[in-house]
């Protein structure tokens, strides 16, 4: 998140004014600082709220109204309709993805396919994490995670190709590691891909990337401009980088510097050294998001932490794929890195809720070693002749 602050406020000079001229709220690098603190505060707040209060409640459980895991995804769905009707949702670049908060005059917006992230990650970890719950069984096991997962990477991806293709990606992962039979996900392939084919052609300027990405030396003043521009600030930055604030391409050669290539600032910035010591820190990332999953004490928080961790980990990887041009240019952030405020703030709520599976894991570890230790002094204090006759019993 430090790193993202800095790298923001670099990418957002400008030859037009100076940043310190512009009012405090209008400053993006300002704005984005205050947005880091927030993503911050979630983190620490989720992260004391123990993570099974975010769990499906069954009949048994009693206060079975009370289900803030399906009002968060039911909120959800309402804000990605919304999001899509002309009027409300606010387009930028082609693209109809936010919703303004608090007025034109705080130049404020909200991305609910940011919230869209979280909530399928906590429903899916929330179903299979139920009572009497078979991911085996196609009907009760599969049917609703595979619709709760078709809703959300439908309605996202009619204007964000990208994130619905992350959404399609973690919540097949999920259905996988939850125990879902692999000839059950082998059924529903074909028409995942059939709806992720429709969603690639459907916009022109979809199947223009992917046919610029094919031959980007061919325009590259057109198509091929933005990934050419890429590969430039990467180049120029060689093994040590320009310097931090020194780099060009921000100068309004590279588009979209803050946000989805702000990788391509960072290298040429910082060098590839900077880039390898970033991808480094997500890789620790997700080692020790792996972990946290694998040593949680029930079924909701493994498939939690597993969730919370692919989707970082992904979308990253995604990004930085972009950047250096291994793929086709979608409009994805690098996570905490990338200016943007819906981004920072749920990865964090997300992070938060990470954290506080890795403390549920560990209190479940400390339990079980003093468990085991009871056991073994209880073993060991009694006689061996007694032992030799319980066990001749």
């Amino acid at each position: 998140m430090g790193l993202g602050v800095v790298l923001v406020f670099s990418a957002s000079a400008t030859l037009d004014e100076p940043l310190i001229t512009r009012p405090l709220w209008r400053c993006g690098p300002v704005r984005q600082l205050a947005f880091v603190g927030a993503g911050f505060a979630a983190a620490v707040v989720a992260s004391m709220l123990p993570y099974q209060w975010w769990r499906i409640r069954d009949r048994v459980d009693g206060h079975r109204w009370f289900q803030p895991n399906v009002l968060v995804f039911v909120l959800t769905v309402t804000l990605l309709v919304l999001v899509l009707i002309p009027g409300i949702g606010i387009e930028r670049n082609a693209s109809r993805r936010w919703l303004g908060v608090g007025g034109s005059g705080t130049g404020l917006t909200f991305q609910p396919s940011e919230l869209a992230k979280l909530s399928l990650v906590l429903f899916l970890a929330g179903w299979y994490g139920r009572r009497g719950v078979e991911a085996g069984r196609f009907g009760r096991g599969l049917l609703v995670p595979t619709t709760a997962i078709a809703v959300c990477a439908g309605l996202v991806g009619l204007e964000d190709f990208g994130t619905a293709a992350l959404l399609m990606v973690v919540g097949g992962l999920l259905l996988l590691a939850a125990g879902s039979r692999l000839w059950h996900l082998m059924l529903l392939t074909l028409p995942a891909t059939s709806a992720m084919g429709y969603l690639l052609i459907s916009k022109p300027y979809r199947m223009a990337r992917l046919t610029g990405f094919l031959h980007i030396w061919d325009d590259p003043g057109g198509k091929g401009y933005q990934a050419v521009q890429s590969l430039c600030s990467i180049g120029t930055g060689g093994w040590w980088g320009t310097g931090l604030g020194a780099g060009l391409q921000k100068y309004g050669y590279l588009p979209e510097a803050r946000t989805d290539f702000i990788f391509g600032i960072l290298c040429e910035e910082l060098g590839i050294a900077g880039g390898l010591v970033v991808i480094g820190l997500f890789v620790m990332f997700v080692w020790q998001g792996r972990k946290s999953a694998s040593a949680a004490p029930d079924m909701f928080g493994r498939l939690l932490g597993l969730g919370v961790t692919l989707t970082v980990g992904l979308q990253a990887a995604m990004n930085i794929a972009v950047a250096t041009v291994s793929v086709p240019t979608k409009g994805i952030a690098l996570p905490l890195v990338s200016a943007g405020g819906s981004g920072v703030l749920f990865l964090g709520a997300s992070i938060g809720l990470l954290a506080s599976v890795a403390r549920a894991g560990a209190a479940w570890r400390d339990w079980m070693q003093i468990r085991h230790g009871l056991m073994t002094g209880l073993i060991e204090s009694v006689p061996a002749s007694e032992m030799a006759v319980a066990g001749h019993g």
